[in-house]
């Protein structure tokens, strides 16, 4: 026990006592407790949980976090101090795992009796799999830690923040998806015999508007749904800040609702398309003009937009009434739902921004990322995004879609290949150069397997032709064109960098190596950004991966012999895809027949060759390549970088980079590839394992997060590309990591002009040249390392524009990818 002036603690609790009992005792005596490596054995983070923070006085806004703790016998829910805010922005404090609690103290409530909390100051995260949990065979059973004669607090700490001015938790990454068991009530529809002789219609309330008018009720059926838009800033006196539009309609036309504040977890899960309600004591008011909108001309019948109905908790407390399916009446005349499926061979006739619908069989899910909200005040706001492919059998090109959430988590979290996966309200985007893609639009909804029952889509006719072609398939067949995870960006870097003065929205923005620095320093969590540097690449190594990797390091090791590629993958054996209780939509895709067809395997030839560069001698290259060696292997910030001394070393230098990094200021070595950065194949067997290591951390616990392993990547290696900036500063490592195969994702949608296979064609390509593919069984012979090396002369004092993409994985791993490499020559200023 450390004692200071601020810090002191003197008493001791019993040693018998579980560690959470005794340190709580110690804080009943001190202010401040301070614990030594011997008096804080390891707890186990069980669940963190996040909220808009109180405001005080010169405090920025920002976000609080719970933490829920056990040391096997009991439970404590913890506060977290802010100066530790940033272990959670980084995953390297999170669910699953151990940590040492160094300093904490105890805080009471001023404001209210009987009740406070303890404070975690300092803490020591622990090994990626807890020690602790493996001993546990029920968390939720463990009693919840309190004070003595704070026992009432207890109710206070079950699912609201410790902080009690604040009413309930926000989800963790994001501030779109419902949170919390509040969100989870399903009352039943009513039942009751509706007055329906003194209703109102909605052509009616547009101009009654402006004069006086009395609310009659309404009988409306829900046709489009928003997301959640969460508003809560410092300041605001909302205890549930939540707003979610609705488009209705009735015989008349049709019109936006807006629900307001805590009915949206009272009533926004229950609130469906296709759900009739019956609506008392609602107010009017005019359209907020500045909002997105569905697109529903197909609807045919006329929209009001110049008012929108408001159901408020009160002044006036609103009145809603969730009609049972079997009390609605035909003769109430409401519209049925309509939709505008497309299929995947009319998208590229299309017109850019228009909504469509769509259906198809997921064959790639990306990994959830995460990207600032543009022009947010307050709280940095994130939005959460994943890509998916998914085909129909209408042309060989899968739907790309890239997917927000869309306040529906639980759905979100679970899409995976060989699923029916249905979006509604997509949004066109042509992009020259690449393939269309859709993204989603505020309205956009998402439905997969098990979700399907009952949705007013099932009886389109697009839907039913989509099912008679998944009909025709075989488990096996589909699941080698299957992915799921790695990086993946689209669209396509264009062919020429544009750097416009005029409008900046659209292009990647060009910054300063010390801005990248900085870039890096304040990337969070699973965060993705895209930048452009200038300079000039001063050396290049390729980097041979190993078939498995063990820990959650960079992949890359120097060994000098592969024999495996991109394209080669083991046959999954065919397994049954899980049953459901669908009756109208889903059809299994078991298949008992032994059919396989296994991918074509490309031939390689990696023999043991030393380094490329014959402009030196081999004194000198011994020289340097040994610096050159030590310096890219170590990585005093962000983890250990396997080595292999006996490896001989495939790299390229410039005549200048030995002078040169004696000069640079700062050489940011962060270029390696994660296991996190390769996508794997999909196989039924290793479904949850791949969903959990694809998706965010979870905020909460559960015995499967520690059940199974990532299963081993399967990587042909990679090139670490050492950029200079362009004012010699400043050096960063990046990784180039090639398209080999046309079944890879990345590959979809990819310009295949061919090229050279120099290092610098390679570099502006992003793929090497031909690509094999499977499907062919084509036996082309792509070049090896050492053959492109030859080339990297070309690099020699070439001024370059770098576009990467940065994504942090999670504790101290951050990924630099180059995505492509422009000459001056193909850049042009607007």
């Amino acid at each position: 026990m450390e004692d200071n002036s601020s810090c002191s603690s003197t008493v001791t609790g019993p040693p018998q006592a579980p560690f959470l009992q005794r340190t709580l005792e110690r804080l009943s005596y001190t202010q401040c407790l301070k614990l030594t490596a011997e008096e804080a054995p390891p707890v186990a983070v069980i669940t963190l949980q996040r909220y808009l923070s109180e405001q005080t006085e010169g405090q920025q806004q920002s976000d609080s976090y719970d933490v829920t703790v056990t040391d096997g016998v009991w439970r404590a829910k913890c506060f977290i101090h802010s100066s530790l805010n940033h272990l959670v922005h980084n995953n390297t404090l999170r669910t699953g795992t151990d940590i040492s609690i160094t300093q904490c103290s105890f805080v009471y409530n001023e404001r209210r009796l009987g009740h406070g909390y303890m404070c975690i100051e300092k803490l020591s995260c622990g090994a990626q799999r807890s020690e602790v949990l493996s001993r546990v065979k029920d968390v939720s059973a463990l009693p919840l830690l309190v004070k003595h004669g704070m026992e009432r607090s207890v109710l206070l700490q079950s699912d609201v923040p410790l902080q009690v001015n604040r009413k309930h938790y926000l989800s963790l990454w994001n501030n779109d998806d419902p949170e919390g068991d509040m969100w989870t009530s399903r009352s039943p529809s009513s039942d009751t015999v509706l007055d329906v002789s003194k209703i109102t219609l909605l052509s009616s309330l547009e101009s009654s508007f402006r004069n006086t008018w009395k609310s009659l009720p309404l009988l409306v059926k829900i046709i489009q749904k928003s997301r959640l838009r969460y508003y809560g800033k410092f300041g605001l006196k909302i205890d549930y800040p939540y707003q979610a539009y609705f488009e209705v309609a009735d015989q008349s036309g049709t019109m936006s609702l807006v629900l307001w504040n805590e009915l949206c977890p009272e009533f926004y899960q229950r609130l469906n398309v296709g759900t009739v309600l019956y609506l008392q004591n609602y107010t009017l008011k005019q359209s907020y003009s500045n909002r997105s909108r569905p697109q529903m001309d197909h609807y045919r019948i006329k929209s009001f937009n110049s008012v929108e109905i408001c159901l408020n908790p009160r002044n006036p407390a609103s009145v809603i009434t969730v009609v049972s399916p079997k009390s609605v009446l035909p003769q109430w005349g409401l519209p049925e739902v309509s939709y505008q499926f497309n299929t995947r061979s009319e998208l590229d006739k299309l017109a850019n921004n228009a909504a469509c619908d769509i259906i198809g069989l997921v064959t790639f899910v990306g990994r959830v990322e995460r990207v600032k909200s543009k022009g947010n005040k307050g709280p940095e706001k994130f939005w959460t995004y994943r890509w998916v492919h998914a085909v129909d059998g209408t042309t060989d090109q899968p739907f790309i879609l890239e997917v927000f959430s869309s306040s529906q988590p639980e759905i979100f979290s679970r899409i995976c290949p060989m699923t029916y996966l249905v979006c509604t309200q997509m949004r066109v985007c042509q992009v020259e150069g690449s393939l269309p893609y859709l993204t989603s639009s505020c309205e956009t909804e998402m439905f997969i397997t098990g979700y399907h029952k009952g949705q007013p889509y099932v009886s389109d006719p697009r839907v039913k032709s989509f099912i008679q072609w998944t009909k025709t398939l075989k488990d096996n067949v589909i699941l080698q064109k299957t992915a799921v995870g790695g990086h993946y960006c689209y669209p396509h870097a264009s062919k020429t960098f544009t750097q416009s003065t005029a409008d900046a929205s659209g292009q990647v923005p060009l910054v300063a190596a010390a801005d990248l620095k900085k870039e890096l320093e304040t990337l969070q969590y699973r965060e993705h950004k895209k930048l452009a540097i200038q300079g000039h690449i001063t050396a290049v190594r390729y980097m041979n991966s190993p078939k498995t990797t063990e820990s959650q390091g960079p992949v890359g090791k120097e060994v000098p012999d592969v024999s495996n590629d991109a394209c080669e993958q083991a046959v999954p054996d065919t397994h049954d895809d899980p049953t459901t209780d669908e009756q109208t939509l889903l059809a299994s895709l078991t298949s008992n027949s032994s059919e396989e067809i296994s991918a074509s395997k490309r031939k390689r030839r990696m023999r043991r060759a030393g380094h490329v560069n014959t402009e030196k001698g081999r004194g000198q290259r011994e020289e340097e390549e040994g610096h050159s060696q030590s310096e890219a292997v170590q990585d005093v910030e962000h983890g250990p970088q396997p080595q292999n001394q006996d490896s001989d070393i495939l790299s390229w230098e410039s005549s200048s980079w030995l002078k040169q990094q004696q000069e640079v200021s700062e050489h940011l070595r962060l270029g390696g590839l994660y296991q996190d950065s390769i996508s794997q194949r999909f196989t039924f067997d290793e479904k949850n394992v791949l969903l959990q290591w694809s998706n965010l951390q979870a905020m909460r616990w559960t015995p499967e997060q520690s059940a199974d392993t990532i299963p081993p990547v399967v990587c042909p290696g990679f090139y670490q590309i050492t950029i200079l900036g362009i004012n010699k500063q400043i050096a960063v490592d990046a990784a180039y990591f090639p398209v080999v195969c046309s079944n890879e994702p990345r590959a979809v949608g990819l310009p295949r002009d061919p090229h050279g296979n120099t290092m610098l064609s390679c570099l502006s390509s992003g793929f090497l040249c031909p690509l094999s593919d499977a499907a062919d069984h084509s036996d082309a012979t792509l070049p090896e390392p050492e053959e492109i090396l030859v080339t990297a002369s070309e690099l020699e004092d070439t001024h370059v524009v770098c576009i990467l993409d940065l994504c942090h994985l999670g504790g101290d791993e951050v990924e630099i990818l180059i995505n492509k490499v422009y000459r001056v020559t193909e850049v042009s200023l607007d």
